[in-house]
């Protein structure tokens, strides 16, 4: 837009008018925006995600039901889980929102434990949060400008504080860390502090991780085609130059089957699963890990969730 104010042509750049002589500034201000303003950015706890969700999720060695269905404006959830000694026991639990308050979460545990998880945006880019468990904790998280950062106060003993941040540089790549203090007790002071970059260009997901400095842990994901992906996780510090966490793919090039996935963690435990939906908005997940080649220490696990 172009606006003109005692004679003189302004153009406006990112909410400024810029003057014509000050065309260079108005250039650089466009590369700012530009390369600190990514298309997307995250919270750093997200830094290595796709690889951890293709290396984790979907696992199981315990044989549950998760049913979800709605009650008018609210949704119930309910999840039913049995343990190995053949006993069944349930959670139930809800989500909907009030007023701008949103019930994140509310949930009635078999131990007679509840959670309760909540949020509400005062302001564009901002989140506010309050979850409750074992512990109380009021965090807040805030976006702008391709920067996310997010902290966490412990309300019910005022024990500990925890912060992060992440900074989209470039599109596809961020840099970030976290903090965590302890605010009272014979440990008050820093308790850890984590960095962490991510990497993606096209078919390549990279990130390196590291916790107080004293190892590195790098995640790679590689899509080969639109049915399969690999990835791996890997250690690295002085005492071991390169320990390999676990090596996994998935394949969806079977549409009778479903998603298969595989994976071979450092323990020598080999794991395998299959996700499939069985019917209209019905999934059914069936997992398997062994050690080795012993078959006594072979676990399965069964999931249907609907």
């Amino acid at each position: 837009a172009t606006s003109t104010h005692e004679g003189i042509r302004t153009v406006r750049t990112h909410g400024l008018w810029i003057h014509p002589r000050h065309q260079l500034f108005s250039q650089l201000l466009t590369l700012y925006y530009s390369v600190l303003s990514p298309e997307l950015t995250m919270k750093y706890s997200d830094i290595s995600k796709p690889c951890s969700n293709l290396l984790n999720d979907d696992y199981t060695s315990s044989i549950s039901l998760k049913s979800k269905s709605k009650a008018g404006p609210v949704a119930v959830t309910l999840e039913t889980e049995r343990s190995p000694a053949g006993t069944l026991s349930s959670k139930v639990g809800t989500k909907f929102a009030y007023a701008g308050l949103n019930f994140d979460k509310l949930q009635a545990k078999p131990d007679g434990s509840n959670v309760l998880e909540s949020s509400i945006s005062p302001c564009p880019g901002c989140k506010v949060t309050f979850k409750a468990n074992k512990g109380a904790d009021l965090g807040i998280e805030y976006t702008a400008g391709g920067v996310t950062t997010t902290g966490s106060l412990d309300v019910l003993n005022m024990s500990k504080f925890s912060t992060s941040a992440c900074v989209g540089v470039s599109p596809g790549i961020n840099v970030g860390g976290s903090l965590g203090y302890n605010l009272s007790g014979d440990k008050a002071g820093v308790s850890g502090y984590n960095l962490g970059a991510s990497y993606s260009a096209g078919p390549l997901f990279a990130s390196v991780t590291s916790a107080k400095l004293s190892s590195a842990n790098v995640g790679l994901l590689y899509k080969v085609n639109g049915d399969l992906s690999l990835a791996s996780s890997t250690t690295h510090s002085s005492a071991k130059p390169f320990d390999v966490a676990a090596i996994g793919g998935s394949y969806s090039g079977l549409g009778s089957v479903g998603v298969l996935k595989a994976k071979v963690g450092s323990d020598g435990v080999t794991s395998a699963c299959m996700v499939k939906e069985i019917a209209p908005k019905v999934n059914l997940t069936l997992s398997g890990s062994i050690t080795g080649a012993d078959t006594s220490t072979f676990k399965y696990g069964v999931g249907v969730s609907m």
